[in-house]
């Protein structure tokens, strides 16, 4: 996971990440943290595992580190964030040692991972787009009511 730890230290990750943190600070609905990213990984690990998919962990961690760090580009500059994510990936993934054949699925997979709900042709949108909803408590969320999503992507439910 040593590459995954340099996405993390990368320079621009963290001026993004903490730009975003602080611009999130007084949201009320769900924010994007570096929790929000881990159980983004773990869960797109887990769905790897049951489905038999073959995608390193380091693939897995760093397309979700990275799915959602355009977040601020998005509230600073209006740029759909995973287009700033993608963007992104070739500002920091190959200085920690990703290959463009790696760096090409995580950029793809971001771009994706908003609308993939039933892409079965490829399992790396699919995956982190499930990841990305799962990760989500909403059925704890004392925004719920208030909450913008489409309540077929809350989960109401404890669920898998």
């Amino acid at each position: 996971m040593k590459r995954v730890n340099q996405i993390y230290r990368h320079p621009v990750f963290q001026k993004k990440y903490l730009a975003l943190q602080e611009a999130e600070k007084d949201r009320m609905f769900c924010k994007h943290t570096l929790e929000h990213f881990i159980d983004v990984a773990r869960l797109m690990y887990i769905y790897s595992l049951e489905h038999q998919l073959s995608i390193s962990k380091d693939v897995i961690y760093g397309m979700a580190l990275m799915h959602d760090i355009g977040r601020i580009d998005q509230i600073q500059k209006g740029i759909p964030h995973e287009k700033a994510g993608a963007a992104l990936c070739d500002a920091i993934l190959p200085d920690c040692g990703f290959t463009k054949e790696e760096t090409d699925i995580i950029k793809a997979s971001i771009l994706h991972h908003r609308n993939a709900a039933n892409d079965d042709k490829n399992p790396y949108y699919h995956m982190l787009y499930w990841a990305d909803k799962k990760s989500r408590n909403c059925f704890a969320c004392d925004m719920q009511d208030a909450c913008n999503w489409d309540e077929e992507k809350m989960n109401l439910k404890i669920e898998y």
